[in-house]
């Protein structure tokens, strides 16, 4: 076993051994569930009303269900995550096996990497069991699987920056509820960031501000739209996040 695979199977035992991998699993997954039920009874509404009008009803399930879906998740996981890796980092400088971590003959890039793996692997896996709504609604009436698909490939993303966020604020203090606010506290800046380039409008400075925040980029992912510039700009979040976690554990050593 490597040291990186040694940290995610210690960091997954201690995820299942306490509640909070089920209090965040059980709340995330109702909630996707409730939006999706609110989304597919609208559809079914609006379905209704276009054969009261036309005698016929032809709807789009990937506006009036997915697009919407995938919109209205954003905020749910910009709450959820923060709370999903407040643990990792911070419960070690509590419970003082932090220095401990620093002197073993792991890494310190093999610690960052194995910490995150495991808070990922937590999240796919619960991604994973929403797929069982498209699955459902495949049965019933047709859509077109791509955008489906770029939603799911944006959640991914997007999902992977919120985890590397909230582990560099886990990283930064001992106690779990400020890991938490200071990880929710950061996103939801980038989030408001755009609301400031929309305010600037199309102007240099606008462009910049507007790139700085992630929703324009999961935006046209949920759109069906695969760039370039929206992939290198979450891999390079990621691996900016990922960098001042290390960093920030690195000085601890010093200290």
């Amino acid at each position: 076993m490597t040291p990186v695979q040694a940290v995610i199977a210690k960091e997954l035992r201690g995820y299942f051994v306490s509640p909070i991998v089920y209090v965040v699993g059980a709340v995330f997954l109702l909630i996707f569930g409730f939006l999706s039920y609110i989304y597919v009874v609208f559809a079914g509404t609006q379905a209704i009303q276009l054969m009261q009008i036309q005698g016929m009803a032809q709807i789009n399930l990937n506006d009036l269900v997915f697009r919407n879906l995938f919109y209205s998740m954003r905020f749910v996981l910009l709450i959820v995550l923060p709370i999903l890796t407040m643990r990792l980092f911070a419960e070690e400088r509590k419970l003082r096996t932090f220095e401990f971590l620093l002197t073993s003959p792991i890494g310190i890039h093999e610690i960052v990497a194995g910490k995150f793996v495991s808070a990922l692997l937590i999240y796919l896996g619960l991604l994973s069991l929403t797929g069982l709504v498209p699955a459902v609604l495949m049965l019933f009436s047709d859509f077109d699987w791509n955008p489906v698909l770029t939603g799911y490939l944006g959640m991914v993303l997007l999902g992977a920056l919120f985890l590397a966020v909230g582990l560099f604020a886990s990283a930064l203090t001992e106690n779990q509820i400020v890991a938490a606010f200071i990880g929710f506290g950061t996103l939801l800046t980038f989030w408001l960031i755009s609301g400031l380039g929309a305010l600037l409008g199309d102007t240099p400075v606008g462009r910049v501000v507007s790139y700085l925040s992630f929703m324009e980029h999961y935006d046209r992912l949920v759109r069906g739209l695969i760039d370039t510039a929206d992939l290198i700009y979450f891999a390079s979040g990621l691996g900016l996040m990922l960098f001042l976690t290390y960093r920030v554990v690195e000085s601890a050593r010093w200290k």
